[in-house]
């Protein structure tokens, strides 16, 4: 599903050039849950944004969903982020004035969906993370772990392939925290969504299937998650 040969992102900033990923291959098979960790600084967000289309590397090889992102243009980039890719952020990134319903239906809104369509898709995608009943409900009303469930809704609501998660119970309590990395995780399981995550949050190392540490942009070896996978 994900394959990186060689990734390196060069950057200036002012006078300082800076090297945030040095050499980078990683692959992830469709299907599975992957996390990144690491230091602050050591590349992971830079390494996610790059896989999810949103980035560009300085040289190497990107090819995700069989699709080489290097020979896009900006234009087939961004569809094929629409098409495959789903994003799940820290700060829930809602509109204040929409309720979960309408706040889930944004990424539909550039397609040819009817608006019945739109809302049926909606409000499946939050039955799937279990807001049924909070549709109508504005941001305001809704917990912060509701708000990043409706976040999630939002991400799958056009059925994509991967989800890409940067940090996504950095701004919870514990136990919203262990329920999102839950639903990461039944994503994967019942629905086969490939799922990459950048956190720092230990408990996440119980919930995936493996782990990418990352240290200075430098990708050092992965490891499979034992007990994510005793209970896949």
């Amino acid at each position: 599903m994900i394959d990186l040969v060689e990734v390196s992102r060069e950057y200036q900033r002012g006078t300082d050039h800076v090297k945030a990923l040095d050499r980078v291959s990683l692959h992830v098979e469709r299907g599975r849950f992957a996390a990144l960790m690491g230091p602050s600084g050591s590349g992971k967000s830079t390494l996610l944004h790059i896989l999810a289309g949103l980035d560009r590397p300085s040289s190497g090889r990107v090819v995700v969903a069989g699709r080489d992102l290097g020979g896009l243009s900006d234009d087939q980039l961004a569809k094929f982020r629409s098409t495959h890719v789903g994003f799940v952020f820290q700060f829930f990134n809602l509109i204040p004035v929409l309720d979960a319903r309408g706040n889930v239906e944004l990424p539909l809104l550039l397609t040819s969906l009817s608006k019945a369509q739109r809302r049926e898709q909606a409000e499946t995608a939050l039955r799937v993370v279990g807001l049924a009943e909070r549709a109508s409900h504005a941001p305001n009303q809704l917990s912060g772990g509701e708000q990043q469930r409706v976040a999630i809704a939002r991400a799958i609501v056009s059925d994509p392939e991967i989800i890409v998660a940067d940090e996504p119970t950095g701004d919870l309590d514990a136990a919203n925290a262990v329920e999102i990395l839950s639903l990461l995780r039944e994503l994967r399981q019942d629905f086969g969504k490939t799922v990459v995550m950048v956190t720092h949050d230990q408990r996440g190392a119980e919930y995936v299937d493996e782990i990418h540490q990352l240290d200075k942009g430098v990708l050092l070896d992965a490891h499979s998650s034992a007990s994510a996978e005793g209970a896949s």
